[in-house]
């Protein structure tokens, strides 16, 4: 069964119960030689906590010996005396450890699952594969991916490892990640966390890394992945036989393989303890299209290690490095389809990511009931893209007006592979937390602090020489052809001269930052014995400044109030079945996306020269041959009017006092163990966010006719206050009554107020590994209904998080239905058998119903303004369709549709199969795992087009036509080999 987690973002675990009183209790990891022991209160209470993950042994006065597992977040209950206490008998005979079948000391929900488990299933190497293993979190069908947990969107979730928040501070949607066998176990929250966790209205990852131990060892394993193991996506075509715009994809893949080595050990005995890992990683995607093919190249390593020193059996400390950065280089070919052959290199691209990573964590039991722990950390992260060309070949381009005159272009013109400039992006997260327990008779006190600051530096820039050069013709005026002609500095083109070049140097983005301080406190009371009580109040404040060091938004502690409140009834009162509930409060910060939009300063400045004509080059690349203009005499000064430092003013652009998005939950839930290796649960939740922040078109507010076309960032169809050039003074309106003003009727009217609700109940049968076979099925009824998705946008691909298109028009969030991710049934089913020492195969299954199908349009009534673009990836639309007198917006017929009103798209199935081999011998520790993902090759439609009409009464062509689907079926082969 799903363990419910004790502490939210820690990284041990705890073992409680009942005993003699006045009993000494022993716990001892022998791995490790770490022991502690405590003393049984005179209630008959005992409880050991801060315990690395792993496997214990529990010893009392009498000499009873118990094996114990200890998971992350967890509390392992094992009574001694009275009801539900351990027989030693059967753990014995079941070749077990008494593990956390129900907790009845948590009013949490996760799923928490151990590398061991994972090794025998059809589970692939990342975060994600295990995460969807849980219930409620499904992989989003939007065209820039990622998961979404309970209803939320993608852009809502937190990742930790080792207790370091690894997350993307920038969109708050990518994580930094370490290898496969770097890690130990992973816990998966989808609701109800402590007053200890914050920043999240999504879910959680928390994943614990490997450690040492007393005993030396180390492994070696190899991944394959040939491309002759994986299926192909096939051609796709639209009802009307044209292919889709993704082009070819039958002759798309690649192969991919990795290798990496570990060792771990104890540098001094039950002292000091090191893990090490480093991996090597080689794939080769192929994209071949119709008449172009990308071929990227990509060979990176990884190198991590994780030191624990357990300064005496009371305190520990432990120091996690690694380091995932990566590069990928991209070649363009032209292709020829029908005779398969490919032709010249056309350019190329770079993408870089990842970066260095440490954390130092100390835990110090000072007494029996009081125990801190600190961790400092840096989280690195980068985005880059460039190209090969980059340091030789600057940007050349042509106006009309050159073209015009002298005609297209013969011969290659500039060696730059592209107009698209150069990139980057580095952002790095300094974290820092204080969190203490408190152990006073019934009441456990926990209280603490956290810190982080969060900087993201962009730029964009021009390669070569740093300027971006356009070929100008000198066209004469057609009513003065004689009339000189004046560049945008002022000076006069000189006679004779018909060309000239326009060199742009232009450089954006700067350094931003967000820095985040919460703190909490909660008491857990044990009521009477059986009864458990959580009640905790987490406070959150913020500050996100711009490049000029002026503040862009920010928030106090009073502003992000976050009451918790659970229970957790141990109705047996002996461990085995528990009632549980909780309901909380749940903020989010605002990204450093967000300010950087409006906080970056700009260098944009032109210098204008004489075209003295071409010479030939070489392709410091390709080696083939191209023309470059010849640069004459500079005409004039630079033109810097485009120059635009970064504001020290945002009153007009964010609203003054910005109230911040919160969640409020609530669950209520069941759980029982029938016996040690079966148990069941069934719970329901209620998730309800009312309030957003985004970018809302505001084109009229009373009082302030400044305001007639403007962006800033609002709490939309709430109060809100922005600063009023005019008037030289503030201005507060009602959002859900002002701030638009339609084009044609000119009607003044407000934006509809956020809503968004997740209703769910959940069923999970459990029945835990014991050597030979192991069984997981979840059912999941949901339903996700709103008028708006989160901060991102899936309907129409827009990732920017809170500056989607949400309230560019009221028409775009006046319809409340089900969300892009509203899928109403999920199945989950995995397990593995062990037929003797050498065999044992795994499988996995996940079916869900499909997504809602809603149309997109592009007016409204009463309004002759866009509510969304032409195109099919443009934002917006109105779930107005115009039927007649379309030209004009006094003659529309428009029909309203709903949410969903075109039905749903089909259920999404994948099945997933493993065989592992095993050497049957004492002295060598040799596995083969060979997985096959997607095993029926389902290619099933998980997205459509969206967008209904172009212009109103256009229909586009493919409305309600699929635009992706399931990744096809693919192989992987697994060799693992550990030495001992």
């Amino acid at each position: 069964m799903a363990s419910a987690p004790v502490f939210a973002q820690s990284v041990t675990g705890a073992v409680a119960g009942r005993a003699e009183a006045g009993q000494q209790v022993t716990i001892t990891n022998p791995s490790t030689g770490l022991t502690r022991s405590a003393t049984v209160a005179g209630d008959g209470s005992y409880r050991i906590a801060q315990l690395p993950p792993g496997d214990y042994t529990l010893t009392t006065g009498s000499g009873e010996a118990v094996p114990v597992s200890v998971s992350i977040g967890g509390t392992t209950t094992v009574n001694l005396t009275g009801a539900g206490a351990v027989d030693l008998a059967t753990v014995q005979v079941i070749g077990s450890r008494v593990i956390n079948r129900v907790d009845v000391r948590s009013t949490e929900s996760a799923t928490n699952i151990r590398r061991e488990e994972i090794a025998r299933m059809p589970v692939d190497q990342n975060l994600a594969s295990v995460a969807l293993l849980a219930p409620g979190v499904q992989a989003s069908a939007a065209s820039f991916g990622g998961l979404n947990f309970g209803g939320s969107s993608v852009a809502e979730n937190v990742i930790y490892i080792n207790g370091l928040n690894v997350t993307d501070p920038y969109r708050r949607q990518g994580y930094s990640s370490v290898p496969f066998g770097f890690y130990e176990e992973f816990q998966v929250k989808t609701g109800g966390y402590s007053a200890e966790f914050g920043r999240s209205t999504g879910g959680v990852i928390n994943a614990v890394t490997r450690s040492g131990t007393n005993d030396f060892k180390a492994g070696v394993e190899f991944t394959m992945e040939p491309k002759a193991w994986s299926m192909s996506p096939r051609d796709q075509f639209y009802d009307n036989g044209d292919i889709v715009e993704r082009d070819r994809s039958s002759r798309d893949g690649g192969s991919f393989y990795k290798a990496n080595v570990w060792a771990s050990g104890a540098l001094i005995q039950d002292r000091l303890f090191f893990f090490g890992m480093y991996e090597q990683r080689d794939s080769n995607p192929r994209d071949i299209d119709t008449v172009e093919a990308w071929y990227t190249e990509s060979n990176n390593d990884f190198w991590g290690g994780k030191l624990d020193w357990q300064i005496n059996d009371s305190h520990l400390l432990s120091l996690l490095a690694f380091s995932d950065k990566a590069e990928s280089d991209t070649l363009k070919y032209d292709y020829d389809w029908d005779a398969a052959t490919r032709g010249a290199a056309q350019g190329g691209s770079v993408a870089g990511s990842g970066g260095d990573n440490w954390s130092l964590t100390y835990t110090g039991n000072f007494t029996q009931n009081f125990v801190a722990k600190a961790m400092y950390g840096v989280n690195k992260r980068s985005s880059d893209s460039f190209s090969q060309w980059d340091p030789y070949c600057s940007i050349l381009d042509r106006d009309t007006t050159y073209t015009t005159i002298f005609g297209p272009k013969t011969i290659r013109e500039g060696c730059a592979p592209s107009t698209s400039g150069i990139s980057y992006r580095d952002d790095e997260r300094e974290a820092a937390r204080l969190d203490f327990e408190w152990t006073l008779g019934d009441h456990l006190l926990r209280f603490g602090a956290d810190h982080e600051v969060m900087d993201s530096t962009t730029s964009a820039l021009f390669p070569g020489d740093g300027m971006r050069y356009r070929l100008m013709g000198v066209v004469p005026d057609p009513d003065d052809p004689g009339a000189p002609q004046v560049l945008p500095n002022g000076t006069v083109i000189p006679a004779g001269v018909t060309a000239y070049l326009d060199g742009r140097y232009k450089v954006t983005g700067a350094p931003v930052s967000t820095k985040a301080q919460a703190i909490y406190i909660e008491d857990n009371w044990n009521v009477t014995p059986d009864l458990l009580l959580n009640i905790g109040v987490r406070a959150d404040k913020f500050e996100n400044t711009l490049a000029s060091g002026v503040t862009f938004a920010k928030a106090d502690f009073s502003d992000m109030i976050s009451p918790r409140v659970g229970f957790s009834w141990d109705i047996k009162g002996d461990g085995t079945a528990k009632l549980f509930g909780n309901a909380g409060r749940y903020y989010i910060p605002l990204t450093n996306k967000l300010t950087d939009y409006f906080g970056g300063g700009t260098i944009d400045e032109h210098t204008y020269y004489v075209l003295d004509g071409w010479e030939e080059r070489i392709d410091p690349i390709l080696g083939t041959p191209y023309l470059y203009p010849i640069i004459g005499d500079q005409l004039g000064p630079v033109n810097t009017e485009g120059n635009a430092p970064a504001p020290d003013d945002v009153r007009t652009a964010v609203a003054r006092d910005l109230k911040q998005v919160f969640q409020d939950e609530f669950i209520l839930g069941f759980q029982q163990a029938l016996n040690q290796a079966w148990s069941w649960g069934v719970n329901a939740t209620y998730r309800k966010m009312t309030r957003a922040v985004e970018d809302v078109s505001i084109r009229h507010v009373e009082g302030c006719p400044w305001y007639s076309g403007d962006w800033p960032i609002l709490n939309p169809g709430e109060t809100n206050t922005l600063w009023c050039p005019d008037t030289n003074d503030w201005v507060t309106f009602d959002n859900s009554k002002d701030g638009y003003k339609a084009l044609g009727s000119g009607l003044i009217m407000g934006y509809k107020k956020p809503r968004r609700t997740y209703k769910a109940v959940e069923f999970q049968l459990d029945r835990a590994w014991d050597d030979k076979w192991a069984l997981n099925i979840s059912y999941l009824w949901s339903k996700s209904d709103g008028n708006i998705e989160g901060p991102v946008n899936s309907d129409t691909g827009y990732n920017d998080t809170s500056l989607v298109q949400y309230y560019d028009h009221p028409a775009v969030n006046e319809r409340f239905g089900p969300t892009f991710n509203d899928y109403r049934h999920q199945i989950k089913i995995r397990g593995s058998y062990k037929f003797n020492d050498m065999w044992t195969v795994g499988g996995t299954l996940s079916t869900r119903s499909g997504g809602p199908i809603t149309a997109f349009g592009v007016r409204w009534p009463d309004d002759n303004r866009s509510a969304g673009g032409p195109s099919e990836y443009s934002g917006g639309g109105s779930g107005w369709l115009c039927e007649s007198g379309c030209d004009d917006w006094t003659t529309r017929q428009l029909v309203y549709t709903a949410k969903g009103a075109f039905g749903r798209m089909p259920w999404v199935t994948d099945l997933g199969a493993s065989v592992m081999w095993t050497l049957p011998s004492d002295r060598i520790d040799l596995k083969a795992r060979f997985s096959v993902y997607n095993l029926l090759n389902k290619q099933t439609e998980i997205n459509v087009h969206s967008r209904y009409e172009s212009l109103p009464g256009t229909q586009m062509p493919h409305f309600g036509e699929a635009k992706a689907w399931q990744s096809p079926r693919y192989m992987q082969l697994v060799v693992t080999w550990n030495f001992f």
